[in-house]
């Protein structure tokens, strides 16, 4: 249904080559910490899941985390789902030798295999949803794991109240810091303030209780950014 699907004006860039080829060099600018992110992903996944585990990753494309998972845990299988048909490309090519174990698909969460999986991620992906959609996505990752099984998440959230333009300009500061591009920061800066569903982070942890998910912890928190931790 339309609901489960991201804002096509937002996906745009994530269709264009161009940007697609650039693509690897943002989140480490945009991102504070996104190397450790994904050591910390990788930590908490394998605090439950098996040697051999069999992962679902949403917002797959570009193929950064599943790079990162594959090469840490030689004996993992992964799922990857992305709606971005080029940026699913960018994954494969960035997965070289490693894509034999995974599994991409173009798509959205309904598109994903049925599972059960062992674990799941979503980094930087659900804030392109909005809160009706974000549930859905995550009622149906939820769905889709065993029992008992972690799921790591991380996108935008951060205080939606009088402080909001702070944060945003600190999000902006750091990434121009980083030498990303002062337009495309500006830009950036724009899109993340006007065009994304972004939500207080209470509001993001109730969303995950409401689809299901139990012991819902903080672990990630930078500027703009937040990460939890949590169990089907």
């Amino acid at each position: 249904m339309a609901t489960d699907h991201a804002n096509d004006t937002l996906l745009k860039p994530f269709r264009d080559p161009a940007f697609v080829a650039r693509y690897v060099e943002g989140p480490p600018r945009f991102v504070p910490g996104f190397a450790d992110l994904h050591r910390m992903t990788d930590l908490l996944l394998a605090e439950r899941a098996p040697e051999d585990a069999r992962l679902l990753v949403l917002g797959a494309g570009g193929g950064l985390e599943l790079k990162a998972l594959a090469q840490a845990h030689p004996l993992w299988r992964f799922a990857g789902v992305d709606p971005a048909p080029e940026m699913l490309k960018l994954a494969k090519d960035m997965l070289g030798p490693l894509a034999s174990r995974v599994t991409l698909v173009e798509g959205y969460i309904d598109d994903a295999p049925e599972g059960p999986f062992d674990g799941a991620v979503c980094l930087l992906t659900l804030h392109f949803l909005d809160a009706t959609a974000r549930r859905h996505a995550e009622e149906q990752i939820h769905r889709r794991l065993r029992l008992g099984a972690p799921f790591v998440v991380a996108h935008a959230s951060f205080p939606q109240g009088a402080g909001r333009e702070n944060w945003l300009a600190r999000y902006a500061r750091f990434a121009l810091g980083r030498g990303a591009d002062p337009a495309q920061v500006e830009k950036m800066r724009t899109d993340v303030g006007n065009a994304l569903s972004l939500y207080d982070p209470a509001e993001d942890e109730a969303l995950l209780r409401a689809a299901g998910f139990r012991d819902v912890q903080l672990f990630y928190a930078a500027f703009t950014w937040r990460g939890w931790i949590c169990h089907a």
